[in-house]
C-alpha cells in the first residue's frame, strides 16, 4: 500500500512547479488526473514545436514526460459546458485540486477556490504562482528567473561580474516539493477539522528560504562576501585533463587531510584567515592542475577527503550508486523503445512510492475517466 492511496488530485497545472508537486503526489500513491484543457494544450504544442513530430516520435516524447509520471490524463474543453461539468463532477470526488494559473484567472473561467470549495468542502485547494495570491506582486507574470531577481537569490548567484541562472530550474522544484508539503500538512489537518483549505505556494517564497543561512550568519547582511565570493570550506577544481573534481572539507580533520594531500601543510590552520583566500585558491588551482582527474581522485580517497568528480550528465546516470538508490528508472516504452525516468527521491520503508511507469499522452485516459463519472457520452465524435 502506497501512503497516500485513495486520495484523488484534480491537476490543472501546466508549468514546472505545479506538476512537479502533483508528480511528488502521485509517486506516493495518490491517484492524479490531470486536466489537459485542449486549447491550453495547443498553446504548449506551438512554443515548444511538438506538432512537428511524427506520430512515433509523439509517443516516445510523452512517455519520457517525467513529471507526468504515475497520472490520468483527460483532455476537456473547459470552453464547452459538458467538458466543464465533467471537470467539476471530478472536483467534487476529489481531494485536493492544484493549478498554477495567474492569480484570478482560473475564477475567471470557473474554477477558482472560493466556488470549488463550496461544492467540495472538504477540497484542498493549492494555487502556485510566480508571486503568490497576495501582495503587491500577486498579479506579475512570471516563472523562475522574475522569482530569483524579486527574492534576492539571484544577485547570489553567477561571478562577480554578473548575476547567472543556474541551469536547473531549482527554485520550480523547491516550490513544488513545498507547495506537496503543504497538501499533506493540509490533508493531515482535515482530519481534525473536516475542512479542506487554501494552499498559497509562491515561488518567490521559496526562492527566499534558500538565504537563510546567509541571514543567519550575517546579523548585518551589508558586508555578506559577494557574489562569486566563497570561503575555502569547498570548492570546484580542475585537473590537468580537464575534468573538475569538487570538495567539501569545511570540518578542522577534513581539511587538515585535504591540505595534506596536496602538499599544503601550512595552511592547515589557516582555513578561516580571508585574506589569503585568493592565494590558497590559486595555489590549490595550481597543485589540481599538475595531475589527471583519475590520480586525484586516488590520492584524496586514500587520504579520506570530502571529494567527487563532477560528473557529466551519462556519468550520473550510469553510476551505480545512483542505480542503487534506485534514481534510474528505465522501462518498456512505445514502438519498442526504451524510457529512462529520474526516480523517486522519495524512501519509505513500510509503505514505498509505486513503480514508475512511461507517462500517459494527451488524452490517454479520457475514455477511463469520463466513465467513472457517467460522462463517456461526451467522446461521441471526439478523441478518447
Amino acid at each position: 500500500m502506497a501512503p497516500l492511496e485513495g486520495i484523488r488530485v484534480v491537476d490543472f497545472g501546466r508549468f514546472l512547479p505545479g506538476p512537479y508537486a502533483t508528480w511528488l503526489l502521485a509517486d506516493l500513491g495518490a491517484e492524479v488526473i490531470r486536466i489537459e484543457n485542449a486549447r491550453e494544450q495547443a498553446k504548449f504544442d506551438a512554443m515548444f514545436r511538438l506538432s512537428e513530430l511524427s506520430d512515433e516520435e509523439r509517443a516516445r516524447y510523452d512517455a519520457a514526460q517525467v513529471f507526468l509520471r504515475g497520472k490520468k490524463n483527460v483532455r476537456l474543453d473547459l470552453a464547452d459546458p459538458e467538458h466543464r461539468e465533467a471537470a467539476y463532477k471530478l472536483i467534487d470526488t476529489a481531494d485536493v485540486l492544484c493549478e498554477d494559473f495567474r492569480p484570478g484567472v482560473i475564477a475567471d473561467i470557473g474554477f477558482g477556490a472560493e466556488a470549488m470549495m463550496a461544492r467540495n468542502p472538504k477540497l484542498v485547494y493549492c494555487s502556485v504562482s510566480a508571486c503568490g495570491q497576495t501582495g503587491p506582486y500577486a498579479q506579475r507574470p512570471g516563472h523562475e528567473p522574475i522569482a530569483l531577481a524579486i527574492s534576492g537569490l539571484l544577485d547570489r548567484l553567477g561571478t562577480t561580474e554578473k548575476p547567472m541562472f543556474a541551469g536547473v530550474p531549482f527554485v520550480d522544484l523547491l516550490t513544488g516539493s513545498n507547495a506537496a508539503i503543504a497538501i499533506m500538512a493540509a490533508l493531515t489537518a482535515r482530519g481534525t477539522t473536516g475542512r479542506g483549505q487554501v494552499v498559497d505556494a509562491a515561488m518567490t517564497d521559496s526562492a527566499m528560504t534558500l538565504l537563510g543561512m546567509v541571514m543567519s550568519r550575517s546579523a548585518d547582511i551589508r558586508p555578506v562576501p559577494p557574489r562569486g565570493f566563497h570561503g575555502m570550506h569547498g570548492g570546484i577544481w580542475k585537473t590537468r585533463d580537464g575534468r573538475f573534481i569538487a570538495s567539501s572539507d569545511m570540518e578542522p580533520r577534513y581539511w587538515k587531510a585535504f591540505c595534506e594531500a596536496l602538499g599544503k601543510p601550512e595552511y592547515i590552520d589557516k582555513q578561516h584567515d580571508k585574506s589569503l583566500w585568493e592565494q590558497m585558491r590559486a595555489e590549490f588551482d595550481a597543485v589540481f592542475a599538475t595531475r589527471d582527474a583519475s590520480e586525484w581522485l586516488d590520492i584524496l580517497g586514500a587520504a579520506g577527503t570530502q571529494h567527487a568528480l563532477v560528473y557529466q550528465l551519462d556519468e550520473a546516470l550510469a553510476d551505480p550508486h545512483n542505480r542503487a538508490r534506485g534514481m534510474v528508472a528505465e522501462m518498456a516504452g512505445p514502438n519498442g523503445s526504451t524510457i529512462r525516468h529520474i526516480g523517486s527521491p522519495l524512501h519509505l520503508s513500510d509503505t514505498p512510492v509505486v513503480d514508475p511507469q512511461p507517462a500517459h499522452g494527451a488524452g490517454a485516459d479520457t475514455r477511463e475517466v469520463l466513465a467513472s463519472i457517467g460522462m463517456e457520452h461526451l467522446l461521441e465524435g471526439a478523441e478518447a
